[in-house]
């Protein structure tokens, strides 16, 4: 998800980012709110949603924003809303305040959902990045929860470092003791808090889901929600496909949308560096569009 930018920001602006964080960082509500969060079976929860950006090869500056709502329980190949625009990235890249880079993309994505289709605002977003898993406790997922003021699941792909979780020896013994799909372990940090869990979404899976809060949801029901759609994907043969799992982009778009994504982003690059020919009919479409 995280592109990088070629120069550092100004001490003053990390300040500036740092206590925005602080003043945001209050109003995040780890513990569900919602009736569907209630029941083990999440009745009452019909969209989830999903969003991440998605940058082009080689350039840290242009990526697609995303956002694609899905109905659920079904999870199968009717998108109820999909949103993916190219967006110019000028905030820098710097560990632990992603959410600086990314976020406002993805927060106009959902302000346009709520203006042009209100009815299909997602019920919980899940989300490629960290929640409280993170140094100060307020990842992209809680920024996004915060200032969307919905649910959101951080669904990370990669152990971020934090409060002493390592990807030491012991570490990889606990993942390659996740046996079974839907097994979990919690990370705890040295602090002593549990600051996500792991969790193998399915059989086949080498490399483990690293699940966290967001916003307005408590981690026993994060990981039963992503369990929950890893399991629909699998059994319902829709869209995903079993080996997507991984890569947010493949996991909540699939394979279709996600080769449809990349050839956009490939031919909006080649636009822009004049490579393009000039004629007045487009190239053609690949099937999968």
């Amino acid at each position: 998800m995280a592109g990088r930018a070629a120069e550092p920001p100004a001490d003053v602006t990390l300040r500036r980012w740092a206590r925005e964080q602080a003043r945001l960082k209050a109003s995040v509500v780890a513990e569900d709110t919602e009736e569907w969060q209630k029941d083990s079976g999440l009745t009452g929860l019909e969209r989830v949603g999903g969003v991440d950006l998605s940058y082009i090869k080689g350039d840290d500056t242009r990526a697609c924003a995303s956002l694609v709502v899905l109905s659920y329980p079904a999870l199968e190949v009717t998108v109820l809303y999909e949103d993916c625009r190219m967006v110019a990235v000028s905030a820098p890249y710097v560990p632990g305040f992603l959410a600086f880079r990314e976020v406002p993309f993805l927060v106009e994505a959902v302000q346009r959902l709520q203006q042009e289709e209100p009815k299909l605002k997602p019920q919980v977003l899940l989300v490629d990045g960290n929640g409280l898993l993170h140094p100060r406790g307020f990842g992209v997922a809680c920024h996004l929860g915060v200032l969307t003021d919905l649910p959101c699941v951080g669904v990370a792909k990669n152990l971020l470092q934090v409060d002493g979780l390592v990807r030491d020896e012991l570490h990889r013994e606990q993942v390659h003791s996740l046996q079974r799909e839907g097994d979990t372990f919690p990370l705890r940090g040295a602090s002593g808090g549990v600051l996500g869990m792991v969790l193998r979404s399915y059989n086949n899976s080498s490399k483990p889901l690293y699940i966290s809060v967001g916003h307005r949801v408590c981690l026993e029901t994060a990981v039963r929600l992503v369990k929950s759609c890893c399991r629909l994907i699998l059994d319902r043969g829709s869209i995903f496909g079993s080996s997507c799992v991984h890569h947010w982009r493949s996991y909540l778009l699939g394979q279709r949308e996600k080769r449809r994504l990349n050839w956009m982003i490939s031919l909006m690059a080649e636009e822009t560096a004049g490579l393009l020919f000039t004629g007045s009919s487009p190239p053609p479409r690949p099937w999968f569009c």
